[in-house]
């Protein structure tokens, strides 16, 4: 599957990173949800195969930023 990005009609952005064969395959991750306005917010979960995220219009950045923290322990 790879990294599939796709859009929301409310509207906004849902990302799908699939971690099959990754050194992230185990690692655990805590759903987490921002949610600031109607177009700025930020939900992402762990699946059993996949990091999944979904965001407002202006998030597709945070939402790929979130995954790369996390993924790589590097916050800066």
């Amino acid at each position: 599957m790879g990294i599939d990005i796709g859009t929301l009609d409310n509207p906004g952005w849902t990302v799908k990173i699939d971690l099959k064969g990754t050194g992230v395959a185990g690692k655990p991750l805590a759903r987490r949800e921002v949610h600031r306005s109607h177009y700025d917010w930020l939900v992402v979960w762990r699946t059993k195969g996949a990091f999944e995220a979904a965001c407002g219009p202006l998030n597709l950045g945070e939402a790929l930023h979130t995954f790369r923290v996390w993924a790589t322990g590097d916050d800066a």
